[in-house]
């Protein structure tokens, strides 16, 4: 062998060198198979899971969906994480065995060959050194290719088309071998460069010889490993999967069986079933909630027992006082009608104190007589006397026997369209205390109107407002304009308004099955509505106790 004496590749090709398998960077159309096949089948589970949550609806709006999203969730991420780090190791294993087993091998038979390689070889060398190695290898679908400057040779075919340029020059430049995964036509092969160096007395470190040699190894085996294990952890994710939503449906059950008992005793307590109590179990936080509800509820029934029987005490002390004011209050105005009669023969002081007794008289009457039609309105005692009436002569009627008729404007239908049954008196009450209440309180004009509106085939209302053009009703005051006793403004505490007028209306309208409401208008005022269903049939009484409200 000419030239230097190439040392065995024993020595020219050092174990620790082979340890560190440097990897080449190669051309970014080369990937590197096993973890490009490793990074795209391990968004498989991902994916799958994607599909399953995007075909399944889970409306996130209950606890029992929020609940096995959470455990569906966590269970997903614990069985991926987990499969990625045993995947990772597994994958690696796999790998480093396999390609250190080849490396080691590749080695051993380029140690053989190297040794009766003359230095500079022939072409002939070359293919007798790639013979040698594949023959030392049979069975392995080895494909070797031997290189020195521009010298080639290569078996079974050209793998050229295998080694990037960047695996080409760390041969040239490293003296450890060097490897490389690369996938060429769908299929994953390793890479393997080993250059071939010498030693010389004077120096220390070995001379690259310009004597390399290549390998190409598929590993489909590898790759076979590889999504066996991606397919097992995707089956073990989906099984999570599955558990964790049993898990979660059983979690769901236990957690959402007490609240549901609450709602439901919510519920009976507000149509009014105070009474209403819960059983309590255990010592977690839903059962502390459920004792805090029932000693919620029965300190509300206690409350509500008081309220109760304060308001009938009231109620009846209300009743009591108006009957026995009612006879006294008899006498009072039969005596001061008579006074009334000789006020013009008395003199002027005598009168006007005759005249102020009268009035409040009067208007003592007045609150006696509401006091006493709230009273049965309250026991449930007031009966509706049905008659078939004309709605609009109705009112004409009201407007006259009160001398309102120059003073309101109206625009009713004509006499006879409009008839429905109804209470004379009641209707008269609602109209006086709505147009009384309008002149009173508002300003001129005061307008009446009544129409009809037609809800459906079967149902229509015939719609009274009562219009004026005062300042109207403060917003404040709005939700309370119909309630007992209020004045809307306490410019009125001392006037002859009692605060039951507004409420008797309301009382005498739903009694009808009708509606009643109080607005502002946007030019100014206010308007006050009345409905009443149409009804031309004669029911089988003519009497009711009860107006739906």
């Amino acid at each position: 062998m000419s030239g230097p004496r190439v040392a065995r590749a024993r020595k020219t090709v050092r174990k620790r060198d082979a340890v560190r398998n440097r990897e080449v960077v190669g051309d970014r159309e080369v990937v590197r198979n096993h973890e490009a096949v490793a990074a795209g089948e391990g968004r498989g589970p991902v994916r799958f899971l994607r599909a399953v949550l995007a075909k399944t609806p889970l409306p996130l709006r209950g606890l029992r969906p929020r609940l096995v999203v959470a455990f569906a969730l966590v269970a997903v991420v614990s069985a991926l994480s987990t499969g990625a780090l045993a995947f990772r190791e597994a994958r690696t294993g796999v790998l480093q065995q396999s390609q250190d087993s080849v490396i080691r091998q590749f080695r051993t038979s380029v140690d053989a060959v190297a040794v009766y390689t003359p230095l500079p070889p022939r072409r002939s060398d070359l293919e007798t050194a790639v013979n040698q190695v594949l023959r030392a290898n049979q069975s392995q679908g080895w494909q070797v290719m031997a290189t020195y400057g521009s010298l080639r040779a290569f078996t079974p075919g050209d793998i050229s088309d295998k080694l990037s340029p960047e695996l080409r020059r760390s041969v040239g430049t490293h003296r450890a071998a060097v490897f490389q995964r690369v996938n060429a036509d769908g299929h994953p092969y390793l890479v393997v460069g080993m250059p071939v160096t010498y030693d010389t007395s004077e120096e220390k470190e070995p001379r690259l010889s310009g004597f390399a040699m290549y390998l190409v190894v598929p590993q489909n085996t590898e790759q076979a490993y590889v999504q066996a294990m991606v397919g097992g952890i995707e089956r073990a994710t989906l099984v999570a999967l599955c558990l964790a939503v049993v898990l979660a449906l059983l979690a769901a059950g236990g957690v959402l069986r007490p609240v549901r008992a609450l709602r439901r005793a919510t519920r009976r307590m507000a149509e009014g079933h105070l009474d209403i109590r819960l059983a309590v179990n255990g010592s977690d936080e839903l059962a502390d909630l459920s004792r805090s509800f029932n000693d919620t509820a029965a300190a509300l029934e206690r409350s509500v027992a008081e309220l109760r029987r304060l308001e009938a005490r009231a109620r009846r002390f209300a009743a009591d006082v108006s009957h026995e004011l009612r006879t006294p209050l008899a006498a009072m105005s039969a005596v001061t009608d008579v006074l009334d009669e000789n006020a013009p023969h008395l003199d002027q002081e005598t009168g006007d104190a005759l005249r102020l007794v009268s009035e409040g008289t009067s208007r003592l009457s007045v609150l006696v007589e509401d006091l006493m039609e709230i009273s049965r309105f309250d026991a449930g005692a007031v009966r509706l006397n049905l008659d078939e009436v004309d709605l609009a002569e109705s009112v004409r009627r009201t407007l006259v026997a009160r001398g309102w008729q120059g003073r309101v404007e109206t625009r009713l239908p004509r006499p006879g369209t409009l008839r429905t049954r109804v209470d004379p008196r009641r209707l008269d009450v609602v109209m006086a205390n709505l147009v009384g209440n309008a002149l009173r309180h508002g300003a001129p004009p005061v307008r009446l109107t009544m129409t009809v509106r037609e809800e459906r085939a079967d149902v229509s209302w015939a719609v009274i407002e009562v219009t004026d053009s005062g300042p109207g009703i403060a917003e404040e005051a709005m939700p309370h304009i119909f309630e007992r006793f209020y004045k809307a403004s306490t410019a009125r505490t001392r006037s002859e308004s009692s605060g039951l007028g507004l409420a008797i209306t309301a009382e005498n309208v739903y009694l009808h099955g009708g509606r009643v409401s109080a607005a502002n208008r946007p030019e100014g005022g206010s308007v006050f509505t009345v409905e009443l269903p149409l009804r031309r049939e004669s029911p089988d009484t003519d009497e009711t106790t009860e107006g739906a409200r």
